[in-house]
């Protein structure tokens, strides 16, 4: 993968942050990002930031924009920067996190799409099957709690220049496979988040199918970059390494609720 592969996914990445939220603050090093409306959501309310002056800094910062909400969320996209600061969050009593940045060159071969396709689908009907498998995820959850982060969905249509929900539709028209798609035609970068499929329909190659019209899509909108965001101790990593995704970098999230 090029060098300059990593630079742009973080510019990327901030880019999406600060255009999906409801309100932006400024800090050093990055910006706060907030929404009311999903108040429960730890992605639509943290602070996302690309250099650390200093770890107790970011803590009273953190303190400071996030103090009236019951969570506090950190993303620093720099890795050396969060692993510098990471003994100092846990012994604060933050979760500490990692997430590995997964590219794919767009212009390279995609996986070939198979079975039923793979198309863009509205929220209205992306949303029963998202709300679905979110109450199966989290069972003990509130339903306000589900609901709100079901519906946190339709803020990413602000992220970026062309935002596009994904499905994979059965037999009866149910969305049963889906993902969000990034696009920046400007910057040449795409992204693919949230990959699911429904638990009844697994291990029918309806993943595969949504992520391969994902990647003809990014390219045919002019992207050379297509990346993602995943656990690096969870499954689904071998399973984009298998399907031509590299590891570029490693971004560090810090929690405490």
């Amino acid at each position: 993968m090029p060098a300059e592969f990593l630079p742009r996914i973080t510019d990327f990445l901030l880019s999406f942050a600060r255009r999906q939220a409801d309100e932006v603050r400024e800090v050093p090093g990055g910006v706060a990002v907030l929404d009311r409306r999903y108040a429960a959501s730890y992605d639509n309310n943290r602070l996302v930031v690309t250099r650390v002056l200093d770890p107790a800094g970011l803590l009273s910062l953190s303190e400071a924009v996030l103090g009236h909400l019951p969570h506090r969320r950190i993303t620093v996209l720099d890795d050396a920067a969060g692993t510098a600061c990471a003994p100092a969050m846990e012994a604060a009593g933050y979760r500490h996190d990692t997430e590995v940045v997964m590219a794919h060159s767009a212009a390279g071969p995609a996986p070939a799409p198979g079975g039923p396709p793979a198309r863009p689908v509205p929220l209205e009907d992306l949303r029963p099957a998202a709300l679905r498998q979110l109450r199966a995820w989290m069972p003990d959850a509130d339903g306000s709690v589900v609901r709100a982060l079901t519906d946190r969905r339709a803020a990413r249509l602000r992220g970026a220049g062309l935002v596009e929900f994904l499905g994979v539709r059965d037999e009866d028209g149910t969305v049963v496979s889906w993902a969000d798609l990034y696009l920046d035609r400007a910057g040449g970068t795409a992204q693919i988040e949230e990959l699911v499929t429904a638990d009844p329909h697994t291990r029918r190659g309806h993943a595969d199918t949504v992520l391969a019209t994902a990647l003809h899509r990014a390219r045919s909108a002019g992207c050379d970059l297509f990346f993602l965001l995943a656990d690096p101790g969870d499954w689904p990593r071998t399973w984009y390494a298998r399907r031509g995704f590299t590891p570029v970098g490693t971004l560090h999230v810090f929690t405490r609720a």
